[in-house]
């Protein structure tokens, strides 16, 4: 009766043990680093902005041309979470784009769009709302400050978080999979860490 709790103290130990190991190759959560403090991560560039690593951000402050920028994913997804670490100026027009219908040409009528656009003219899809497909009331302001989005797509279901207040969650089929892509419209934009969870 006495090695019961050595063998239990044992099995815990190597649980957590096993835990703790993959935790540190970063497999035991499903999430898939795309670009963090050090690293831009590889995307493909749908128009030109002057993106560059600074101060632990990848950051755009101007475009090259008239056509907006955007760092397309080089995979498609069909179900997934997404968390996104972001900062913007007052000025900024950004956007994180999902589910797209080609990676070569993105706008919100291929792709849904969780918008950053604190100025938008119609503030109802400003920042925290999907463009055309979800409106937000009261718009949340983004500028300023670093931000959290967290977006959940699975099968219809569209959800959008801010800074943990929910501000979309809306059943939604015209875009069923496809690339994610962050854009540069204006403004300064800082992107510090972004991943993606396939579910």
């Amino acid at each position: 009766m006495k090695k019961l709790p050595v063998l239990a103290i044992g099995l815990v130990a190597a649980m957590a043990a096993l835990n703790w190991s993959q935790t540190a190759q970063g497999q035991s959560d499903g999430w898939v680093t795309l670009l963090d403090g050090s690293k831009m991560g590889d995307w493909t560039e749908v128009g030109k902005a002057n993106w560059a690593m600074k101060d632990g951000a990848l950051v755009a402050d101007k475009l090259d041309g008239k056509d907006l920028s955007y760092l397309v994913s080089k995979q498609s997804y069909k179900d997934f979470q997404i968390k996104a670490e972001f900062w913007t100026d007052e000025e900024a027009n950004s956007g994180i784009f999902i589910r797209c219908d080609a990676s070569d040409k993105i706008d919100s009528k291929i792709c849904y769009e969780v918008n950053i656009f604190d100025k938008r003219p119609d503030p109802t899809y400003g920042t925290g709302a999907i463009v055309d497909v979800a409106k937000v009331e009261p718009m949340p302001k983004a500028a300023g400050k670093w931000n959290t989005y967290e977006i959940t797509a699975q099968g219809s279901h569209l959800t959008v978080t801010l800074n943990g207040q929910k501000t979309v969650d809306v059943q939604d089929s015209k875009h069923a999979s496809g690339p994610f892509a962050l854009q540069y419209g204006s403004g300064v934009v800082k992107f510090r860490k972004v991943q993606i969870k396939p579910l």
